[in-house]
């Protein structure tokens, strides 16, 4: 049967028999498992058989919350990485490998922008940005031979805007190219990007999912309907050694494990090479998290529509950034794809000077001032400074990231004083 959302982020992934009926998820501190015989073990080594026998490939408390996330996204599979950038990294290599290009929006995450604007050219793999997103003709116009996929975050942070996801896989699909995105921002509780066309979902599971900002974390989901063999990805077509079945013959990903090639991929060569591996613990902290997952992000939601509301009538604030707003360019999305909100995350442009945004930062008492969201305490930042600094000028100036742009994740505080404390924060910078 099928279960509400909040019945399997307590439940999905994790079977209490084969873990002597432990009701919380074992931490599992293991570097290596028992291989039992020969036999099993190059059949585990091969990967004929289902286990685990090194937890740089598999581990049984990471596996459940790879098997949870999946449910949660309605994805066939998934990987647990090191950090949400390891995510971004891996799934855009693996679908970019061997010489593709990957469009992408000017509005990312800091570490994104400079990961495919500088550092994966490296590679050999390059980026075409776009202004919009959600411009499908700009999209278009750079789809090319080389193309591999479409790159986004279905939520911008800090500018709240919203990707429309579902005639951007459209496109993508035509042209036979993947859409992958960064869902970290709404988590699956607000938004299941694979119900809207997505291909392949990451995620920092650092921010909502664990929510109290004390485990680093990413995630890659697999919706499992891409067709990889289509003639764009010869890394899912070509034999491998390392797939080789128990005679020794050579297997594509893409023969060996069907729709299941991509999030097979990633596990075995990227996850088994680069070694970005989820610790035990860190992701017992994230299962921990999920258990809790609604009721943290439906609270964080109103009260971040309750501070948005109020900024838009505060003294020295000239602009809002929170697509949740009722009034706001992209209210008709956020009604289509977020009817519980968009999120704990909003930013606002003050008047005045850096000196001015200074005394704000440091003039608030119950924020604190840390480069991260989703957690239980309530952050801010500059991100000129701090999150973007890497960030081409252009690009921040396009995305509204400007000297005068503070960010905002909001906590599980108190509506009330969290207002307070900004506006004798705001009141006492000028």
């Amino acid at each position: 049967m099928g279960y509400d959302f909040s019945t399997q982020a307590i439940h999905a992934g994790y079977d209490r028999k084969g873990n002597a009926d432990a009701s919380s998820v074992p931490i599992y501190a293991s570097a290596a498992f028992d291989l039992e015989d020969s036999g099993r073990g190059q059949a585990l080594a091969a990967g004929v058989e289902p286990g685990f026998e090194y937890s740089r490939v598999a581990n049984p408390t990471v596996d459940a919350l790879e098997r949870r996330i999946a449910a949660l996204e309605g994805g066939i599979g998934a990987v647990a990485v090191s950090s949400g950038m390891a995510a971004v990294s891996f799934a855009l290599m693996c679908a970019g490998e061997g010489g593709g290009r990957i469009i992408a929006p000017t509005n990312l995450y800091g570490a994104s922008v400079d990961a495919l604007g500088d550092f994966l050219p490296q590679f050999g793999i390059h980026a075409d940005f776009v202004h919009d997103i959600n411009d499908l003709a700009e999209v278009e116009s750079l789809i090319g031979p080389d193309t591999r996929a479409i790159f986004a975050e279905t939520v911008a942070n800090p500018s709240t805007a919203i990707t429309d996801i579902e005639p951007l896989a459209a496109l993508a699909h035509r042209h036979g190219i993947a859409l992958i995105v960064d869902n970290t921002v709404p988590t699956p509780y607000l938004l299941r990007p694979i119900e809207f066309g997505a291909d392949i979902v990451v995620h920092s599971t650092t921010k909502g999912i664990t929510g109290h900002g004390n485990a680093i974390g990413g995630i890659i989901v697999d919706a499992g309907r891409f067709d990889w063999t289509n003639g764009r990805f010869a890394q899912f077509t070509r034999p491998e050694q390392v797939i080789a079945d128990l005679d020794g013959n050579r297997r594509s990903f893409a023969g060996a494990f069907g729709e299941q090639a991509f999030i097979k991929r990633i596990r075995i060569k990227y996850l088994r090479t680069f070694g970005a591996v989820q610790s035990p613990f860190n992701a017992y902290l994230s299962l921990i998290g999920l258990e809790t997952l609604p009721e943290r992000v439906s609270r964080q939601v109103a009260t971040a529509t309750l501070i948005a509301e109020r900024l838009t009538h505060t003294p020295h604030v000239v602009k809002v950034n929170y697509s949740g707003l009722g009034d706001t360019p992209q209210y008709a999305l956020a009604a289509k794809y977020f009817p519980r909100g968009v999120g704990q995350i909003l930013s606002f442009l003050v008047d005045g000077d850096r000196e001015n945004v200074r005394r704000i930062l440091d003039g608030t008492k119950l924020f604190s001032y840390v480069p991260n969201i989703g957690d239980a305490r309530s952050l801010i930042v500059d991100p000129v400074n701090i999150t973007h600094r890497e960030v081409p000028t252009d690009y921040r100036i396009a995305a509204g990231v400007t000297d005068n742009l503070i960010r905002l994740s909001i906590g599980l505080e108190d509506a009330g004083d969290l207002i307070a404390d900004l506006e004798q924060a705001i009141a006492g910078a000028y």
